[in-house]
């Protein structure tokens, strides 16, 4: 019996629609390969908004800059951002990477063995997450750069897409930068990757845009893989222009600090031992993040004398200075510290050399075993002159040496104190790198820089001026032109220091408090104003109402300094009011005039009475008063302690 036409055609169609099933079922999805990248990749090469990678071993290298913490510019290496993360370690790993959105400002920051850079802005960032993928996402097996060429493809690396099947018939469209952030991974990652059902996937050695299609066979739509974002002209010039472009390492804003390393050079040290120093300053350098936002660096070594190898502004970022130390050539000689000490006041920290100003000053002074000359006077000048002297002694005199030393307890005579703060004793130049970290935390607490306040910039100066009858306005203004001028000697503002002004009479009136006057022309201009205004001469209700109306404002960290000016005895007892002065931490200055009595000014002024009572007989011989009193001043704040 024959067959019906139609009988034929449902034989044919089952039989096709079985093929089908039997060539579906042959057709096995490929597993999903981890994509490996190179330690120098940057996120922002890469398109994907999120996507998995592979980092290899050894990103932890420092030329792999990072910029941010927790969150990351995407100029910042992939891998190395990874480690300062502590997602992975040095031996690399897997990773899951996410765009997110640009960042005002990014803070570098020592972590995991990585130090990271501080960044103003960005445009882009990205974070790092452990590689557990979302259930439902699918990653891309090739990542999308935005140039032609992979760094995969440069280290001779081989990928092959994973590529979801289509419905045959459509074209696949190419993916903006802004679609791809916008939209939900899996979908993104779909519509980058999509080929019709037919195609077979080949590797082209010349990568063509998205949607280029070529006739292959006769019969066959083959899409050539390749970049689809930057070469479909879908990112704005202004991405490209900023793509490639250096950002400039600012340094870590919250250590701004000027700072100077005293190297030993001397022919003592040894050739091994000088490069172990030199290690440690590449160390030190590699903590700080040098930057003209943050801290910079110079270095001077010593031996039979000083010599600058490179000032402040020499080198402005933590890579060049690396670069720089590690040129630098023993010197020989002796370890005349001292003599370099007295070098670096005299000509390190000045404007030509890239001195900021307001910016601590630091000096780190590094010796080996002990110097062959005297440090305590000259290191005194130093801190008088606003340095931070810190010292650190490798490998100190022993027992049987110490007869050999010049100066005994060098160091401690050296340092603003004897708190330990300023000081290191290191046992072994092996253990030298145990100091970096505790040394970078020091030198970047700008709180705890005392020494970097001066005489001239750190107190709270309290004027309490006699205005009885006696007086008279002559000479009045005589004592407010002396006033004028101990005023003019101190650096005046907010943070420096600042001025008040209370006279008195049988009452008292608070002329100027510490807060209303911040520049030094608002200051003399106050004094200038203030008018003269007669009657008894209460000394002792005068010191009380300067405590509880003026230094009551006084800020902590500042010194308190009051300077009390009359011609006259007082009619009520300054006995208690001096004492409660002095008990409230005021350093007290007593300047007599004509019928003053001295005794009483003595009992006013702080121990020693010879170095802070003032006596002199006319008010036109005040003047020759301020240098000593600002003198004075300066010695006092330089010999006690202002922690």
């Amino acid at each position: 019996m024959k067959a019906s036409v139609t009988e034929v055609f449902l034989v044919l169609l089952v039989t096709g629609i079985h093929s089908n099933k039997e060539m579906a079922k042959k057709i096995k999805r490929p597993k999903f390969t981890v994509p490996q990248i190179n330690c120098d990749v940057k996120a922002g090469k890469i398109i994907n908004p999120e996507f998995m990678v592979k980092c290899p071993a050894g990103c932890q290298d420092p030329k792999h800059h990072v910029y941010g913490s927790g969150v990351y510019a995407s100029y910042s290496s992939v891998c190395g951002a990874a480690i300062h993360s502590g997602v992975l370690d040095n031996s690399g790993g897997k990773i899951l990477v996410r765009k997110v959105a640009g960042q005002s400002g990014y803070k570098g920051s020592y972590s995991n063995g990585v130090q990271s850079l501080s960044l103003p802005r960005w445009r882009e960032s990205f974070i790092i997450l452990e590689s557990k993928p979302q259930k439902g996402t699918t990653y891309p097996s090739t990542l999308t750069y935005s140039s032609s060429k992979t760094p995969a493809a440069k280290a001779g690396e081989t990928t092959k897409a994973y590529e979801n099947p289509s419905i045959p018939g459509t074209t696949t469209q190419p993916v903006t930068l802004t679609q791809a952030l916008t939209l939900p991974v899996a979908e993104a990652t779909h519509r980058a990757t999509s080929v019709p059902l037919a195609t077979s996937v080949t590797s082209s050695p010349r990568p063509q845009p998205v949607g280029h299609r070529s006739r292959e066979m006769g019969e066959m739509d083959s899409w050539k893989p390749g970049p689809i974002l930057l070469d479909s002209g879908f990112v704005p010039k202004e991405e490209l222009s900023t793509q490639s472009s250096e950002p400039v390492p600012q340094g870590d804003p919250n250590c701004k600090v000027d700072l100077s390393f005293l190297i030993d050079g001397s022919a003592s040290i040894g050739k091994r031992r000088f490069r172990i120093q030199k290690q440690f300053l590449a160390d030190v350098v590699q903590a700080l993040d040098i930057g003209p936002a943050g801290p910079l660096m110079g270095v001077i070594q010593y031996g039979d004398n000083p010599a600058t190898q490179f000032n402040l502004k020499t080198h402005m970022n933590s890579q060049d200075l690396k670069t720089a130390i590690e040129k630098i050539t023993q010197r020989g000689g002796l370890s005349n510290v001292g003599r370099a000490i007295s070098f670096v006041t005299k000509n390190f920290f000045s404007k030509a050399n890239g001195n900021r100003g307001g910016a601590p000053n630091v000096l780190v002074v590094l010796v080996d075993g002990w110097p062959t000359d005297k440090v305590e006077e000259v290191s005194r000048v130093a801190r008088e002159s606003g340095i931070n002297v810190f010292f650190i002694t490798v490998e100190g005199a022993a027992e049987s040496e110490k007869q050999n030393v010049v100066e005994p307890n060098f160091a401690i005579k050296a340092v603003c104190r004897t708190n330990g703060f300023y000081s290191f004793n290191v046992q072994s130049w092996f253990s030298l790198h145990k100091t970096v970290q505790p040394l970078v935390k020091r030198v970047c607490d700008t709180d705890r820089l005392a020494c970097s306040k001066t005489c001239l910039n750190s107190a709270d100066i309290g004027f309490v001026i006699d205005g009885s009858s006696s007086v008279g306005t002559s000479n009045f203004r005589t004592v407010l032109q002396f006033v004028a001028n101990l005023s003019k000697e101190f650096e005046i503002s907010d943070t420096d220091t600042r001025v008040g002004a209370v006279q008195y009479t049988y009452e008292q009136r608070l002329e100027f408090g510490f807060d209303k006057y911040n520049s030094k022309i608002d200051v003399l201009s106050a004094i200038k104003r203030v008018g003269y205004w007669s009657g008894g001469t209460s000394t002792g209700a005068a010191i009380q109402y300067a405590l509880e109306q003026l230094f009551s404002k006084s800020k902590p960290n500042k010194r308190k300094v009051m300077i009390l000016i009359t011609d006259g005895r007082s009619y009520d007892d300054v006995r208690i009011p001096a004492m409660a002065a002095y008990q409230k931490g005021v350093i007290t200055y007593a300047v007599g005039i004509a019928w003053a009595a001295q005794d009483e000014l003595e009992i006013i002024a702080t121990h020693p009475a010879r170095e802070h009572s003032f006596f002199v007989d006319e008010f036109d011989n005040l003047h020759k008063f301020v240098p000593r009193i600002i003198q004075n001043i300066c010695t006092e704040f330089n010999s006690q302690p202002r922690n």
